[in-house]
């Protein structure tokens, strides 16, 4: 994205894979939830696509590939898969592929310009959304030779345009029928990826079996990864049928993220054996963004005033040391963790220019690199900030009226916070502790994840939680999240109903970027005025990634910027069934 790869022209394998990994085995990977689709590109189906297909971020890409393979080991940079050769200009102003002629589906049919000019048909006409708008600068696309596709761009294309074309997929076209394309399917579908499908037990179980003509077998991107020769995915309808499944050797790792069942469900004999391992790791990349966030389309939080206040109430302290055995951080920052982060850093001149007349948005504290979300002394009822977050509110204009903080309009300050889990739930009342003492009326709702997921995308909500993936390469995406043209789409990540020219200023600052500096510095004034505009109540993150396997699965020594890469993973051929 910016600068030049970190890897020569003739690498043999990507850093954080082991090119001697042994090969053989079964994996047994375990989900939460089901599924009734194979097509994993189309809208219809889109929450309940079996896993592993394409595109997920645990399992790889197993049955359908990209043109270009992303390395985990460096912020943004894509290296040569389904395509041979890539050409851009300087401008980006367009971007050619040249195929692989060795690039074969599985059943042995070559892959073909046609089939990337049918995949971008269909990505267009029946796609998910993302797809349609990484394509929508694509103003002309045509085949090059007898290997090569070009695409030309118009002037709303930018730098990352050609990155985003190169991680697409591509679809066989003579195995699709575009009559049907927009529909779910259970029929196993073909791709170009090391497997292919082998059982479909809908809801249940997908297996997949290594395809022993896989083509790309011998690139170097590929040296190291696709060691098994089975990998099945069970899927459990609740999160205790999948643990308790993992302790009976069922599935092989087990991905953590609950601090609580991470000091306390792991001491089954597999354990205490030393069967089962227990392994933390440490990531280069910025920590997630999970917070409450504020519905701005609704009056009640239409004021900053208001949301900065409300921010100032959720006793972190109290909350990590009573239901988390203290083991989060307190986040900051859009970019905790990471370059990226402007938390704790002044702002730099270069920050400064950037931000322009936008600058004034930005509060004080944030600019200066002072900031930090409230802090209590773990009482549970530490005066001082509540006297703090009452003091911001009556700025605002509220005031008691008896046990009550009334507003200028005359109602008491209150609204719903709609969850879809227990967890959620629980979070939402440590909050609630907080609202009570100080006369806020917070209701907490929590509904089935079909009613949830109606609601979330019609933005019929007062607040939420979400939680906000962090790269080290934020950008385009970042329109879908608070940019002013999707604040009004339905299904978009604009929570918030963020619509700030500022923030659209930055987005466009960020992906125009041509060196790593310039990079930086727009997305640390992004990163200051996101975290100004109280959209989200910042709450926590692990600092670590848990992990738990079964210890004849093995992974290489090295962990990459992004954490650790399941589909490096090898079995120990003594453990092979």
């Amino acid at each position: 994205m910016q600068g030049d790869p970190a890897l020569p022209a003739d690498f043999e394998h990507l850093p954080y894979a082991n090119p001697d990994a042994p090969q053989g085995g079964t994996m047994r990977y375990g989900v939460f939830g089901t599924f009734d689709n194979l097509n994993p590109v189309i809208v219809r189906g889109a929450l309940t696509t079996a896993r592993g297909l394409w595109f997920d971020k645990q399992f790889g890409n197993l049955v359908f590939e990209p043109l270009m393979q992303r390395s985990m080991d460096e912020p943004f940079t894509m290296y040569g898969l389904l395509a041979e050769t890539v050409e851009t200009d300087d401008a980006r102003s367009f971007v050619e592929f040249q195929l692989n002629p060795e690039a074969t589906f599985s059943d042995g049919k070559p892959v073909r310009p046609e089939d990337v000019l049918f995949t971008v048909e269909m990505l267009r006409e029946h796609g998910r959304p993302m797809y349609a708008n990484w394509l929508r600068p694509a103003v002309e696309i045509e085949k090059i030779g007898e290997h090569g596709v070009r695409f030309t761009f118009d002037d709303t294309a930018d730098r990352e345009t050609p990155m985003l074309i190169s991680g697409l997929p591509v679809l066989p076209e003579h195995a699709f029928d575009r009559d049907t394309f927009e529909q779910t399917t259970l029929e196993p579908v073909i791709g170009s990826g090391p497997y292919v499908i082998d059982t479909v037990e809908p809801g249940q179980r997908i297996v997949y079996r290594k395809n022993p003509d896989y083509w790309g077998k011998d690139l170097p991107v590929k040296q190291g990864f696709d060691n098994y020769e089975t990998i099945a995915i069970e899927y459990f309808r609740d999160a205790n049928a999948q643990f308790e499944a993992f302790k009976k050797g069922l599935s092989h790792v087990y991905i953590e993220g609950d601090p609580n069942h991470w000091r306390t469900a792991y001491d089954f004999p597999a354990v205490t054996r030393g069967d089962v391992v227990l392994e933390s790791f440490t990531s280069g990349a910025p920590s997630n963004m999970l917070g409450f966030v504020f519905n701005t389309r609704r009056d009640v939080f239409a004021d900053r005033a208001v949301r900065k206040g409300l921010s100032m109430l959720f006793d972190f302290e109290w909350a990590n040391h009573n239901l988390f055995y203290d083991a989060y951080a307190r986040t900051g920052s859009f970019f905790q963790n990471s370059e990226l982060s402007s938390f704790g850093r002044p702002a730099s001149d270069e920050e400064r220019t950037l931000l322009g007349d936008h600058v004034d948005a930005v509060d004080p504290e944030v600019l200066e690199g002072s900031y930090a979300p409230m802090q209590t002394d773990g009482s549970g009822s530490d005066r001082k900030a509540l006297q703090a977050a009452v003091s911001a509110l009556r700025d605002a204009g509220y005031r008691f009226e008896g046990r009550s903080l009334i507003g200028p309009d005359g109602k008491p300050l209150a609204f719903e916070i709609l969850v879809q889990s227990s967890e959620q739930e629980r979070i939402a009342l440590a909050y609630k502790r907080s609202l009570d003492r100080v006369g806020i009326r917070a209701t907490i709702r929590q509904v089935d994840d079909a009613q949830y997921q109606a609601r979330k995308n019609a933005y019929d909500y007062d607040m939420i939680l979400a939680t906000y993936s962090a790269s080290l390469s934020p950008g385009a995406e970042q329109v879908y999240r608070w940019g002013s043209v999707s604040r009004d789409l339905p299904g978009t990540f604009n929570y918030a109903g963020a619509a700030d020219p500022a923030l659209d200023a930055m987005i466009g600052e960020i992906v125009g970027a041509r060196s790593r500096e310039d990079f930086v510095t727009a997305v640390r004034a992004y990163d200051r005025l996101l975290i100004s505009g109280y959209y989200v109540l910042p709450l926590f993150h692990l600092p670590e990634q848990w992990l738990a396997r079964w210890k004849f699965i093995q992974h290489p020594e090295t962990t990459p910027l992004y954490g650790y890469q399941l589909p490096a993973f090898w079995r120990d051929p003594a453990s092979v069934e």
